[in-house]
């Protein structure tokens, strides 16, 4: 949706041309991006904003950002607008086996209690947290395919996967990737789990495609959501966006996420001092690991 044609200006547009952004309309787009994703933006990431914020608003012919953000708060065209400029100022960087200790913690800590009883398969269920454009998901996928394949055991998976930016899990779905996303994968699972599909670009194999569902999800709506409880749930380079209010928020909702004994990894730094009465905290380096051990409630301090 193209906004109306009386915001284009008649000299050619140019980042320099638009308004300095007084401390007032910082503070208001500050307070409209926490309040709709969550997500904290820093007065030293002001220069961000802006670098976003003007190129969206050159494609959309907008000369000042109040006319824009006003646009941006009025009828359906708004909100559709809005799904296209969250996707601009947040950040999508990841690649294939990006965390090492974190994947270990899965390979070794974790699918090595998962057995299966009265000789049926190992029933798993994870959570990708913020997948961005799908390599982590793919990655969790592979790493344990890989596993069962090594010890030779039957197991069905299912993978649920979230991201607030639309245009990144479209990537995941058609999971085309670039050769130089791969730079940490293992040699053997580029082998075994993609196919090139043009120059220096591999597609993932549709048996690991299929073990993943891609949904937009926003973390601030996880109050009875209908994931259903998780086995594993992995979330890493997340929490880091919100305020700390926020993200005991957002871990309150994502124990409650948890199956009786599953784990919940989270990237070193994501939270600090932080306990929850239904959770042991397991030793891994590079990690945050928690296990939740048995019924009971309680509140995250």
């Amino acid at each position: 949706m193209v906004a109306p044609q009386h915001n284009i200006p008649a000299a050619p547009w140019r980042y320099s041309q638009v308004v300095p952004m007084g401390d007032t309309e910082f503070s208001q787009w500050v307070t409209l991006l926490e309040a709709r994703t969550g997500i904290n933006l820093p007065a030293n990431r002001k220069s961000f904003l802006l670098t976003s914020l003007s190129v969206r608003m050159r494609e959309q012919g907008f000369a000042d950002y109040q006319a824009y953000l006003d646009y941006l708060l009025r009828g359906a065209a708004g909100r559709v607008e809005w799904e296209t400029l969250v996707d601009r100022l947040t950040v999508h960087e990841t690649r294939f086996y990006r965390d090492e200790h974190a994947l270990s913690v899965i390979r070794d800590v974790f699918l090595p209690t998962c057995r299966a009883e009265d000789g049926r398969p190992v029933q798993l269920h994870y959570w990708s947290v913020g997948c961005a454009s799908g390599e982590e998901a793919y990655t969790l996928a592979m790493l344990t395919d890989d596993y069962f394949q090594n010890t030779q055991q039957d197991y069905q998976l299912g993978i649920t996967a979230n991201d607030i930016s639309t245009d990144a899990l479209a990537i995941a779905r058609k999971a085309v990737y670039p050769v130089n996303r791969m730079t940490n994968m293992p040699i053997h699972w580029r082998a075994r789990y993609c196919t090139p599909t043009e120059a220096a670009r591999y597609q993932i194999n549709e048996n690991i495609r299929k073990r993943i569902c891609f949904t937009r999800i926003n973390l601030l709506q996880l109050e009875g959501s209908p994931l259903g409880l998780m086995d594993l749930i992995y979330c890493q380079n997340v929490l880091i966006y919100f305020k700390r209010h926020t993200r005991l928020v957002i871990l309150d909702n994502l124990v409650k996420q948890l199956n009786f004994g599953g784990m919940l990894i989270l990237g070193a730094g994501e939270i600090f001092d932080w306990h929850h009465p239904e959770l042991e905290n397991l030793s891994c380096k590079g990690s945050l690991v928690f296990r939740r051990k048995s019924e009971g409630k309680g509140k995250i301090v």
